[in-house]
């Protein structure tokens, strides 16, 4: 589909500049290494402070949700993870050629034992236990995907969770070997902290420790030493509005289902929760509440994707405050507007960079925008188990609601240490906004295009008070005097919107399911529908489609839209303007991350 997605020119990176930051980097990271290889091999060789723990204390609640029927499905032998199911025909599924990378993580993991502690039965116990054995009794944690931290931290936390399964009516030898492995595995990921393991995994690394030093014996001076490191790392990636380094809230949804349950653990145990712990749930609560549109979905940016519906009911039971969610976290760069029964989530944040960029989008100043319980524009989404090419795509600018400047991104990826990390994009990202009679209304700009095409982007919205407007204006600024510049104005649809043209083709009318009808507007431009894709759907990738307004952004800087419910006028815009690059926009400017 090159029309809907294009990932557009990804360009190499130019500069002196660059090559210095890259490099700079490179060296903090050898340093890193080097630095925790010294202090590996001198905890191997300290002979105080380690010992293998004898006796589990304690096994943590798991909070995601678990399906019996899976645990009969891994009985006859079919293991279904990561969009992939894989027939083992009575073999071991360790012995098996994996369905795909995403499913070999999953089975290393170990989280489908969830699926077998819900079904609760002797056959299921067994089975579940025989596969454990056989994981240990033929070492293959050794495999390369298994030793990866990520899936080993995943790997620590669901034995122990389930750990009850695995030893009701086991043996002592079980027992023994159980324990053992599981202290040994603490042992290594503590090991791996010490070195090069960064963003989100370091932080996973370090619920997954803590979990067994509260969890066996013999650990408390480990204990104390990972509450302050533990609190240390939520400090720092967990922003004062309780976003994460990322951008990405489905990694505060992971987070709070490990953190929600160690908070308990402690607590179970009789110990204080480290503070940091205590403090990070409670931004995260509220923070998550600013992407929920009014049918329960999550916003889609920067690596959301499908929302679990009963993972967000177990986060909403556990969420005491219960408040208005937060309207603008300047901090995390989101902006939330409301108007009656309609909202609008807008991106207005400076790319994330390094480890914490590996999932992130060049979706600056995209929106998505829903009436009620339905939801009229939204982003592609992620492509979590997909190919390479389509994770790369929905990542792009194209894939956004948002404008796409000469089939550009407005962020540029690039392969550092295997991973697909954005290495150039938007730092100097300018947001205010102000209550008006007509509604709320918010200008934001960013300078992703500065560098490239010497452009920056400015756009304006408002929502009506009553929610049935929203109108807006696309703004191209230029510091170069190009020939031209091809323009696009994307506006993805949900997949349960039914677009056709009006007015020869200079308006569109929107049907919705609950019988309302919306119509769109670009003064006087043309505008086309076009194909587009859903990756969030429950039930897999759905064909959507897209509202395109093409323009020249030369002969014409600036374009206004808007949507209408039929029977309401779109309020009236005024003259509201972001402050230049040059100023600041006070204490809801969002600059560099």
């Amino acid at each position: 589909m090159p029309g809907v997605m294009s990932t557009g020119r990804i360009g190499a990176l130019n500069g002196w500049s660059e090559r210095r930051g890259l490099a700079q980097a490179a060296i903090a990271r050898a340093a890193r290494r080097t630095r925790g290889q010294f202090v590996g091999v001198a905890r191997r060789l300290w002979p105080f402070g380690r010992g293998t723990a004898t006796r589990l204390l304690f096994a943590p609640h798991d909070l995601r949700t678990a399906d019996p029927t899976t645990a009969s499905d891994i009985y006859a032998g079919y293991y279904a993870f990561a969009g992939r199911t894989l027939r083992t025909h009575g073999e071991a599924p360790f012995d098996s050629e994996p369905a795909s990378e995403g499913w070999a993580e999953a089975l290393y993991g170990f989280a489908w034992l969830r699926h077998m502690h819900a079904a609760d039965t002797a056959i299921a116990r067994a089975n579940a236990r025989a596969l454990v054995d056989d994981f240990i009794g033929r070492k293959r944690e050794r495999h390369e995907i298994a030793r990866r931290p990520v899936v080993a931290a995943r790997r620590l936390i669901s034995l122990l969770s389930h750990s009850p399964l695995l030893l009701e009516g086991a043996d002592h030898v079980f027992y023994e070997r159980f324990v053992r492995h599981v202290s040994r595995l603490a042992d290594r990921l503590d090991l791996a902290l010490s070195g090069a393991v960064e963003g989100t995994t370091r932080l996973n690394c370090l619920i997954a420790v803590t979990f067994a030093a509260v969890c066996l014996d013999g650990q408390d001076a480990r204990r104390k030493r990972l509450e302050y490191q533990l609190s240390d790392e939520l400090d720092h990636q967990i922003l004062p509005d309780g976003g994460h380094l990322s951008r990405n809230p489905r990694v505060l949804i992971e987070l709070l289902l490990d953190l929600l349950p160690l908070r308990e653990t402690f607590m179970a145990r009789g110990i204080e929760p480290p503070r940091g712990v205590l403090m990070g749930i409670e931004r995260m609560m509220p923070h998550l509440r600013l992407f929920r549109h009014g049918d329960g979905a999550m916003a889609l940016f920067n690596g959301m994707s499908t929302t679990p519906p009963d993972l967000m009911a177990t986060l909403a039971a556990y969420d005491d405050a219960r408040a208005r969610p937060i309207e603008q976290a300047a901090y995390s760069g989101y902006s939330r507007l409301t108007g009656d029964r309609s909202m609008v989530v807008v991106d207005a944040g400076a790319a994330p960079r390094g480890p914490h960029s590996i999932e992130a989008h060049a979706g600056c100043l995209a929106f998505e925008f829903s009436s009620g319980a339905q939801r009229l524009v939204v982003n592609c989404g992620t492509s979590r188990h997909g190919s390479a090419e389509l994770r790369l795509a929905a990542r792009s600018t194209a894939a956004h609601s948002t404008v796409t400047l000469d089939d550009r991104s407005s962020a540029t990826f690039g392969r550092v240490l295997g991973e697909m990390r954005i290495v150039a994009g938007p730092s100097d990202v300018r947001v205010a906004r102000q209550d008006t009679e007509g509604g709320q209304e918010w200008v934001g700009s960013h300078d992703g295009y500065k560098r490239g095409l010497g452009a920056v982007h400015t756009r304006r919205l408002l929502l009506a008070r009553d929610g049935a407007a929203l109108s807006g204006e696309d703004e191209i600024t230029l510091t170069s005097s190009p020939a031209m510049l091809p323009a696009v104005a994307r506006f993805h649809l949900h997949p349960s919107i039914k677009p056709s043209l009006i007015r020869e083709g200079h308006g569109v009318m929107l049907a919705t399911p609950n019988g309302e009808v919306w119509a769109f507007e670009a003064s006087g431009h043309a505008v086309s529908i076009e194909e587009s894709i859903f990756l969030a759907s429950a039930d897999g990738r759905r064909r959507s489609e897209q509202l395109c307004v093409a323009f020249d952004a030369v002969a014409t800087p600036q374009i206004v839209w808007s949507f209408s419910r039929i029977g309401a006028a779109a309020p009236a815009m005024g003259r509201f303007r972001p402050a230049p690059p040059e100023a600041g926009l006070g204490p809801e400017s969002t600059g560099s991350a």
